[in-house]
């Protein structure tokens, strides 16, 4: 049971917020490939939506364990992390490696459900997966590496449904990796005086003189993708009706009730994405009726 507590603990399965939003972006793409292809939400679409929440919730798994086997030296010197299983020694590197293989290899038998320029696509990412822990020793923007690597399942939704790639998923795909940009800055707050403190990198301390400025337009940016994607997938009202509330709560919930120096409040503000994220589901859903 110890070591069933520790895995659990290792891959953040008590913490859904991480699996959660890498699974919104896949839900995202994937109904949009139905919208597009103008298909019924049908058996395939709610086998294939399981799908993609069990491969997140595998790959995300996965990553932790190799972010904490990557960062234990640096887990040790934060008062959030040092109690982390292996900065703390209690699970070892090697059984940490022999748990995300075996989470990756599981992984892969979801993946080959799909068909094959998804599982090429998919296959693709693996790189960018696992050198994203790497990221905040070298560059003041591994949250932009985690955006491109979080919301590259927006595509592979996409092609699971119509096979072929367009303009549309891209635009999508372009305007959520600013969505992480911004959420992961705030998720950074609550980290910063220990990162500078070790020499590590975030956006969050490269913009820390102007946070809501920097967040405001990562937003921005986001929300103009969600504008584009409605106008050239041409969807109904209620589709822009959503986009009012997702607009408060981008800019009024998150913006506006930030406080950069409360951890807890960072961390509030972070969590609230989820709900953002089934928001913009619900959009897409309302906007093909």
């Amino acid at each position: 049971m110890n070591q069933l507590n520790l895995f659990i603990d290792i891959t953040r399965l008590k913490k859904p917020i991480g699996y959660m939003l890498l699974f919104w972006p896949c839900s995202w793409g994937l109904i949009l490939g139905f919208n597009f292809v103008k298909l019924e939400l049908n058996n395939i679409f709610f086998y294939y939506l399981s799908l993609f929440l069990l491969g997140s919730i595998l790959m995300r798994s996965a990553g932790c364990i190799v972010n904490d086997i990557f960062d234990r030296k640096f887990d040790k010197k934060v008062t959030r992390t040092k109690k982390r299983p292996i900065a703390s020694g209690k699970i070892k590197v090697n059984l940490g490696i022999f748990y995300s293989c075996c989470l990756c290899l599981t992984a892969f038998f979801v993946l080959i459900n799909f068909n094959q320029l998804t599982i090429i696509a998919a296959l693709g990412s693996m790189p960018l997966a696992f050198t994203y822990p790497l990221m905040k020793r070298y560059t003041y923007w591994p949250q932009l590496f985690l955006g491109i690597t979080f919301n590259y399942g927006l595509v592979l939704g996409w092609t699971s449904i119509t096979n072929d790639i367009s303009i549309i998923p891209l635009i999508f795909y372009f305007g959520a990796i600013f969505w992480t940009l911004g959420y992961d800055t705030i998720y950074g707050f609550q980290d910063i005086k220990d990162d500078e403190i070790i020499g590590l990198k975030s956006t969050s301390i490269k913009f820390k003189k102007i946070p809501y400025t920097f967040i405001i337009i990562c937003y921005s940016i986001f929300f103009i993708s969600l504008v584009v994607v409605g106008y050239l997938m041409d969807l109904n009202n209620y589709y822009f009706f959503m986009l009012v509330l997702i607009f408060f709560h981008l800019f009024i919930f998150q913006v506006k009730k930030l406080q950069i120096k409360n951890p807890e409040n960072c961390l509030k503000i972070f969590r609230s994405n989820n709900f953002l994220g089934l928001l913009v589901f619900s959009s897409l859903f309302l906007g093909r009726l």
